[in-house]
Parts: structure tokens; C-alpha cells; sequence
């Protein structure tokens, strides 16, 4: 069964980080989608359990998507510019 948790708008200042999912009792399979509206790059943390911490640099005007299975951590991190952008999770059984 999949959960669609509701789209969430990120606006960051310069060099600030901010968590979007947590999920600390196990992890989650989920499908993580950013898009980044800005004209500056946006950084995605991905945490998972008994993996090592993942970062994807998602460039000024693009997106990305991920399926990451035992998700326990999604988090963005502005770089020297501010960031806005939207981020989208759902969480599923696959």
C-alpha cells in the first residue's frame, strides 16, 4: 500500500539545512521527488538504514526523482545562494 504525503514548498536562506521526512523506527521504501525552482543548486540528503549518507546536487532549474528503499532521512541544504523549490514523498511497500 502507498501513503502520497502532501507536496511540501521549500524556501531556504543561504547555507541553512532543513529535514522533510524522518522516519526513525526502521526506515520506509519511498519515492522522493525534488524540483528546484531557483537559480541556485539544492543539495538532497538521503539517510538510510545501514547504508552510508547519500547527497545528490540537483542543479538551478531541474528535478529529481528517487526510489530509495529503508528511507529514514530526507533532507535539503542550501549552498551559498537561497533555494526554493517544492518536495514531494510517498512511501510505499515495494
Amino acid at each position: 500500500m502507498a501513503i502520497l504525503l502532501p507536496e511540501q514548498i521549500f524556501s531556504l536562506a543561504p547555507d541553512v539545512g532543513k529535514s522533510y521526512y524522518e522516519n526513525l523506527a526502521g526506515g520506509v521504501n519511498a519515492s522522493v521527488t525534488v524540483n528546484n525552482f531557483s537559480d541556485a543548486p539544492v543539495s538532497l540528503v538521503i539517510t538510510r538504514v545501514n547504508a552510508p549518507v547519500v547527497t545528490y546536487l540537483i542543479p538551478a532549474g531541474n528535478s529529481l526523482t528517487l526510489s530509495v528503499e529503508l528511507l529514514l532521512v530526507a533532507a535539503l541544504l542550501s549552498g551559498a545562494l537561497p533555494v526554493f523549490g517544492t518536495i514531494h514523498i510517498a512511501t510505499s511497500d515495494f
